[in-house]
């Protein structure tokens, strides 16, 4: 199901509820942007980048991943550039095997996972020391979801733009 957008004069428990509320619209329109592109368009690029829809579904659940589980809460993840080929420098990669399906799956499991660890802390909570900072000192939970936000924003428009160009207007 669609999530609506979150309108601003909406009441909302916490400013929590309002991150939750825009990730699960951005995650919704991600989700119905994809599944309405053709197969093969979800395979392809229309862009000089060359990145392809599937591969943008793969990053923004490795951005969650990268941010929330590996980053403010310090936990060993295993691989947090695995939509990364070649690690953090490399370029976007989807392996054969890995359809829309599979891809929106993972991404709604994440974001499962993301709503658990938002709802557990406070926003003014500041995140594990670890690898994901860079040495630098760790953020707190609100600045790790408005760079979330930021990210699913600037990307979801990205998506706009090669949908439209692959089917026609994709509608919000």
């Amino acid at each position: 199901m669609a999530a609506p957008f979150p309108d601003p004069t909406a009441p909302a428990s916490s400013r929590t509820e309002v991150f939750l509320r825009y990730l699960d619209f951005f995650r919704s329109r991600l989700t119905a942007k994809v599944l309405k592109l053709p197969e093969e368009e979800q395979r392809s690029s229309r862009l000089p980048s060359g990145w392809t829809p599937l591969e943008l579904v793969k990053h923004l659940r490795y951005v969650e991943l990268r941010w929330l589980e590996w980053g403010f809460e310090g936990r060993d993840v295993g691989d947090p550039w695995g939509d990364h080929q070649g690690g953090r420098a490399g370029r976007w990669t989807v392996g054969p095997e890995e359809t829309a399906a599979t891809l929106l799956n993972g991404l709604h499991v994440q974001a499962a996972r993301s709503r658990a660890i938002i709802s557990a802390h406070a926003l003014d909570e500041v995140g594990e020391l670890g690898e994901r900072w860079d040495g630098n000192d760790p953020a707190t939970l609100e600045r790790v979801l408005f760079h979330l936000l930021q990210e699913y924003a600037r990307h979801v428009g990205h998506l706009d733009v090669v949908v439209e160009l692959a089917v026609g207007r994709a509608g919000e």
